[in-house]
């Protein structure tokens, strides 16, 4: 549920290669660490060297832009209304709002009611149909119920400090029981607050496959995300150049 992402970044002479080191560094900020939220600092328990402190931060997958995290906040959510349509909306909108609320008490989140202001884009709809190409024969069309996104894009709102900035799209169907759609709206949401990987154990919200039983928010969760938050990444940060 995390198949890739668009990166908004100048083509290399080949189309067919991906960016070379050089050219990342030159078109792409320095990694640095930004300061932990106050609200996922608390309530640490143990240092992330300590024989008690569990996570599965190795499962993480960092990006061209290293890893995904939110320097600004209250990072902005927008997610579809209810309509009046007798189609479960409401049933869909009661699950994203209490995954929001979960992921809230770690890092600061707020609504908002127009989609270009979000950082976070929740939709209700089937995401995107995806071409599987480990098919032994030949690529085919793999259906999902739940899929996150992003892309990288450049904030000039200060023409001469342009800002490498990220953007996450969530695709969330509803042909799941209200259990099952509360969970993969936490899950997704777990993605795009920057858990780009999936934990190995079936206790934990971000595990790979859905399980009978949901589980809440995990310990192991909340360490990994405190992981994350540690390390350095190329946004939030000024470009060495104007992009042209």
């Amino acid at each position: 549920d995390i198949p890739g992402a668009k990166a908004q970044l100048p083509p290399s002479r080949s189309t067919s290669q991906s960016p070379t080191p050089a050219q990342i560094d030159r078109f792409l900020p320095v990694s640095q660490a930004h300061t932990m939220p106050a609200t996922l600092a608390r309530g640490q328990a143990a240092e992330p060297q300590s024989e008690y402190f569990d996570d599965y931060f190795d499962k993480i997958q960092p990006t061209i832009a290293g890893y995904l995290i939110w320097s600004r906040f209250p990072v902005r959510i927008y997610f579809e209304p209810a309509t009046q349509m007798p189609d479960r909306s409401q049933e869909w909108v009661t699950a994203v709002t209490a995954a929001i609320q979960e992921w809230n008490a770690y890092l600061p989140l707020t609504v908002v009611n127009v989609p270009d202001t979000a950082d976070i884009a929740i939709w209700r709809r089937t995401p995107p149909l995806q071409v599987d190409r480990s098919a032994t024969r030949q690529p085919e069309l793999r259906a999902r119920s739940a899929e996150t996104r992003f892309n990288l894009w450049v904030d000039r709102t200060i023409p001469e400090k342009p800002i490498l900035l990220h953007r996450m799209t969530i695709w969330l169907g509803m042909g799941q029981t209200q259990d099952y759609l509360r969970a993969a709206a936490r899950h997704e949401l777990g993605h795009a607050l920057g858990i780009w990987g999936h934990s190995p154990t079936a206790t934990d919200v971000m595990y790979s496959a859905q399980v009978r039983q949901p589980p809440p928010l995990s310990d192991r969760d909340i360490n990994t995300l405190r992981r994350i938050y540690q390390q350095p990444t190329r946004l939030g940060w000024a470009i060495p150049q104007p992009l042209n």
